[in-house]
């Protein structure tokens, strides 16, 4: 469940457009203005918005905001400004030219969507960029990574409910057996994890626990980490659960010395219309600390007014 929250009735579009440009005004920019509208808008009235104002006032809303905004709060209301669709084909973008520091943003998009979204996805990476993302990811890794993170995202996985648990029960053992043998990368894990549907591979890794009386994530947490290594564990945990997935990213975020504030705008940006609440409660129960209050003491001014905002506080 989403954890925005909206006036009712929604303001018309000129109306936010003009409240926008008024903040613009004068000396100075009133974040608290913009926060105020934009954090309160779900991502078709902030496309009715981004449109109203430029037919206004004959000016471009994001490159405005670009130029009114700084920091931490200009990377997140960025972000947020986009359609989802589109937010995840830059986000993507940005994620293959930092390289090996940002592949799990790669494995949350292949992972996390479904077939049609992540299809979506490609298509606006496809038509923002002019090259495809598969070609992009495939030409800045390499070796066992790249089979990986392109067998990932050039994935249409099945969709549906069915599960076929003596598949199930073989690739369990397939995956078992891979893993004993330290054989991470072996060409049959990337196989199973590329095309086999997300129920399918629940049902895998439960017969996995069921069978081995473990975890396949503790199955492989016994081994020496790298980067492949990493984003295999974070492709199981996003398939097997988004919510639990996400809910690490913010604890690690949030948990370093100095803030990864990079993780943590991805996360409440991303989820915020999505499935924000439940990770919450997940949060709160993991850490004995409510999100909203583990985010006050990390971060600071607009930035903090604007994701606390997003997370319903």
């Amino acid at each position: 469940m989403a954890t925005l929250s909206f006036p009712t009735p929604a303001p018309p579009p000129s109306e936010d457009a003009e409240k926008l440009k008024k903040a613009f005004q004068g000396w100075g920019t009133n974040e608290k203005a913009v926060i105020t509208v934009l954090a309160h808008r779900n991502a078709t009235q902030r496309k009715q918005i981004s449109q109203a104002y430029e037919e206004l006032y004959k000016e471009d809303l994001l490159k405005r905001l670009e130029s009114e905004l700084s920091g931490d709060l200009e990377k997140a209301v960025y972000r947020w400004i986009f359609d989802p669709v589109e937010r995840e084909a830059i986000l993507a973008n940005v994620a293959v030219k930092k390289g090996s520091e940002d592949y799990q943003v790669i494995v949350e998009i292949a992972c996390v969507n479904s077939p049609a979204e992540l299809l979506a996805v490609k298509q606006a990476y496809q038509a923002r960029f002019k090259r495809s993302l598969e070609e992009d990811v495939a030409s800045s890794t390499s070796g066992d990574l790249r089979k990986l993170l392109v067998a990932l995202v050039s994935s249409y996985r099945y969709d549906g409910q069915e599960i076929n648990t003596k598949l199930a029960s073989s690739e369990a053992k397939i995956l078992h057996d891979a893993i004993v043998n330290k054989a991470f990368s072996h060409d049959e894990i990337i196989r199973i994890l590329g095309t086999r549907s997300k129920v399918q591979l629940n049902a895998t890794f439960n017969c996995y626990k069921d069978e081995f009386s473990t975890s396949i994530t503790k199955g492989l947490s016994g081994a020496a980490k790298n980067e492949f290594l990493s984003v295999l564990c974070s492709a199981i945990r996003c398939i097997t659960s988004p919510q639990k997935y996400f809910e690490r990213v913010l604890r690690n975020a949030l948990s370093k010395p100095g803030t990864d504030e990079d993780g943590l705008t991805r996360v409440i940006v991303t989820r915020a219309e999505k499935d924000l609440k439940e990770i919450k409660e997940i949060y709160h129960k993991r850490n004995n600390v409510a999100l909203e209050q583990a985010v006050a003491k990390e971060t600071s001014g607009d930035y903090k007014s604007f994701l606390l905002a997003l997370i319903g506080n």
